[in-house]
């Protein structure tokens, strides 16, 4: 019998039997386990673990159900040949070979641009303000699983364990034509609709079929920064325009754009509207001057405004208008399941590019969405969602009005605060500070085009973060505000 001890910590928020298992693989795969030897049996091993002997035999039975171990009468399980370790052949290395210089054949550099980021351990701090990450204890997994056992039921067709080459599933693109569309006041037939694996790879496929070399393309400045860099790799003339309260402002130098790329629900990431004058004024422009906008909705299903408006796509008449949009933004960002909507002649090109890249995005996730839309859970999880968003959005509010009035902030109900600090305020040096405290905010620097951009503005979100924690955190930040004001000599 084997003798050698089998450690294994642990974990609470996981099963026994899962981590058992894993550990089982892990030990019989790296050859621990020594050829004709029995394992230990199911009583020894649960002593040695303090699980029960049910877990340890649950285990074992479904490793031999799978082939890793075999059981013999009266003698206990053994690991199945297959899996017992082979003598490896030496591989000689030849010495003196030279790697190629990868850095002088490197067409493009993604790495040297700017990016905004987050740390790599976010969800450890206390206070997350952070953006883009909503609180995962409030994702609907019964009802996502109840997605999963529809698709995956016995008694129906597997159609997604195939190769969709380059189609989407039909079901999915009917909720979204007729249930999720509708609410942004878009009209779309199936022909315009096309799936992608998030807003940023709609961008992505957009630009490379459109956008190129020497392209201008009229950005809002502060504006997403992650959409300028998409444009920016495919060697386009980003022009920064100005937003105001009514969102970006057109002037003469407008007329020589090829295209807009705007975020109107919301401006990201300063929470402005688009008011419907500029809208019309933007429609009507790229209509005399022949050029067509992206619209990125990022936050059409979390808009907790009471009447929020349609998006521009709804109001374009001439077809320009390209509008991308998420199904994963709100319930889980991992999931990365997008769309956009454009003529039906532009999506039977992006979807040809597409197949060309990653064919389609993975079908299982499709299907189980499609069926989580069409028995209403998606729409139910939205509702929570905005309610629960609206009561942390009026804390949120009420905290930053009692603690930081000194900084300005926008009145709009997005899905973030954008705030200025007091002029001089480096909210690098603020964030740096607020952080060994545990609390994490998004300093606004990098969100700006300019050469010597703007330093003293930063941005709050309230999805991270627990509801009780909100306060005290702004108390805290307020704290690290005013050391940073005092080492400056600003006053808030």
């Amino acid at each position: 019998m084997i003798e050698h001890s089998l450690r294994i910590e642990f974990c609470e928020e996981r099963g026994l039997q899962e981590q058992l298992r894993e550990a089982l693989i892990g030990s019989i795969l790296g050859g621990r386990f020594v050829p004709d030897e029995t394992l230990p049996s199911c009583r020894s091993l649960s002593e040695q673990l303090g699980v029960s002997r049910n877990t340890v035999s649950l285990v074992y039975e479904g490793l031999r159900d799978e082939g890793y171990l075999i059981s013999r009468p009266r003698s206990g399980y053994f690991v199945d040949p297959r899996y017992q370790p082979t003598s490896a052949v030496p591989i000689e290395v030849q010495e003196g070979e030279v790697a190629p210089d990868w850095g002088s054949r490197l067409r493009l550099h993604p790495s040297e641009l700017v990016a905004v980021t987050k740390p790599a351990r976010w969800m450890q701090y206390r206070y997350p303000f952070i953006y883009g990450q909503p609180d995962s204890a409030h994702f609907p997994m019964e009802q996502w699983r109840a997605a999963a056992r529809q698709v995956m039921g016995g008694c129906r067709d597997h159609e997604w364990l195939y190769d969709q080459v380059d189609q989407d599933n039909p079901m999915l693109i009917e909720q979204l034509r007729t249930r999720v569309l509708p609410k942004r006041g878009i009209l779309a037939g199936a022909d315009e609709i096309l799936l992608t694996l998030g807003t940023q790879n709609a961008l992505s496929l957009i630009a490379q079929l459109l956008i190129g070399a020497g392209t201008r393309i009229g950005v809002e400045n502060p504006g997403f920064r992650e959409a300028v860099n998409t444009f920016t790799l495919q060697q386009a003339q980003v022009v920064p325009h100005e937003v105001d309260g009514e969102g970006i402002v057109l002037r003469p130098a407008s007329s020589a754009c090829d295209c807009w790329y705007v975020t109107p629900s919301h401006q990201a990431p300063t929470g402005v509207s688009m008011s419907d004058a500029r809208r019309r004024q933007l429609l009507q422009h790229a209509e005399r001057h022949d050029q067509f906008i992206i619209e990125d909705d990022f936050d059409s299903e979390t808009n907790i405004e009471a009447y929020p408006r349609p998006a521009l796509k709804a109001s374009d008449g001439s077809g320009r208008v390209i509008y991308v949009s998420s199904l994963s933004k709100a319930l889980a960002p991992g999931l990365r399941l997008g769309f956009l909507v454009a003529s039906a002649e532009l999506v039977d090109e992006l979807r040809a590019l597409r197949r060309l890249m990653y064919r389609h995005p993975p079908a299982n996730i499709q299907y189980q969405m499609a069926h989580f839309l069409a028995q209403g859970h998606y729409d139910s999880f939205l509702r929570r969602y905005r309610e629960e968003s609206a009561r942390r959005w009026e804390t949120l509010d009420a905290a930053l009005e009692r603690h930081l009035s000194g900084c300005v902030r926008n009145q709009s109900r997005a899905s973030a605060f954008w705030l200025r600090a007091p002029e001089g305020v480096d909210t690098l040096r603020l964030a740096w500070r607020a952080a060994h405290n545990g609390v994490l905010i998004e300093p606004g620097v990098h969100h700006f085009l300019d050469e010597a951009p703007a330093r003293h503005y930063f941005r709050l979100g309230f999805h991270a973060i627990e509801e009780e924690a909100i306060v005290p955190g702004v108390r805290l930040l307020a704290e690290a505000l005013d050391k940073e004001t005092g080492r400056s000599g600003l006053t808030v």
